[in-house]
């Protein structure tokens, strides 16, 4: 018979401290930099340049006011709004469908085709950007947000395809059996069954989908031309060339382009986890 093995209770506490010492530094190491960033933007000018203390003093919304009154900040952030949720309902609806169907139809060169579109998410953006480009300026569609739409869902779609290809093929064919023996077409079965299943996988796509249009630079760079059609990163990076010493106003500019961010993950961080753990990157 083996012996039971004791622990040592000076070594277990030692092990425990060990990690809770590990889990506060990398939260420390995650979390400062927001925290910094929202704290900077509630300071003034001067305080900024004399007060490096950590915990503040003196807070005002100085620094949001001068963003919005003197700046078109409002219509960047409408701009990024309209296309970040455009891209991502679009990549949700056809990645389903698509994701699906490559999951339950079996033919030749299925998988080729899966690995296909995640090889071309490996791309660099600038390969198919400047046709693109081209190809907008020839159908009249350059310097629009369907421009900068179109482009995006050509780094967004491919990803969302794999990510639900992997959660639909480890769902079992029989769900959709029982379902069509009892009256239901094939999309209907899907559309009761398979979809609801489905959520926490369209919402880890929706996520990563939102956080890539949301603070993309280099498609809305090359799409973009005049100001009127700028998004938040663009206006950002236009801010840290005229007025780069006014560092109050980047940051409440990259506060209000975090917080979307924050608030989606705060409410759907469940989801997101569910989606990961559950086949969304499975396969």
């Amino acid at each position: 018979m083996g012996t039971k093995r004791v622990m040592n209770p000076s070594k277990s506490r030692r092990t425990t401290l060990a990690f809770w010492l590990a889990i506060t530094l990398l939260v420390t190491y995650s979390v400062f930099p927001v925290y910094w960033t929202v704290l900077t933007s509630l300071r003034s000018d001067l305080s900024i340049a004399s007060d490096i203390s950590v915990i503040p003093r003196h807070l005002t919304f100085e620094q949001y006011r001068k963003l919005f009154g003197f700046y078109d900040y409002a219509r960047q952030y409408m701009n990024s709004a309209i296309i970040a949720t455009v891209t991502t309902l679009i990549t949700m609806v056809v990645s389903t469908f698509v994701a699906y169907a490559v999951a339950r139809r079996r033919f030749k060169g299925r998988r080729v085709l899966v690995i296909c579109m995640l090889f071309s998410y490996m791309f660099p953006p600038l390969l198919t950007l400047i046709p693109l480009y081209v190809l907008m300026v020839q159908v009249g569609l350059a310097d629009t947000r369907t421009a900068v739409i179109i482009s995006q869902l050509a780094v967004t779609m491919p990803l969302g395809i794999w990510l639900l290809w992997g959660f639909f093929d480890t769902m079992p064919f029989e769900l959709e059996e029982a379902a069509m023996i009892d009256g239901c077409s094939r999309l209907g079965a899907f559309l009761r069954i398979i979809l609801p299943l489905a959520v926490p996988g369209l919402i880890t796509v929706g996520i990563f989908t939102f956080l890539i249009s949301w603070n993309d630079f280099i498609h809305a760079l090359v799409m973009v031309n005049s100001d009127k059609i700028k998004t938040l990163p663009l206006g950002l990076a236009s801010q840290a060339g005229s007025f780069s010493s006014v560092w109050g106003l980047m940051m409440a500019a990259s506060t209000l382009i975090i917080a979307p961010l924050l608030v989606a993950f705060l409410f759907l961080n469940r989801y997101f986890i569910q989606g990961l753990s559950g086949g969304a990157l499975k396969g």
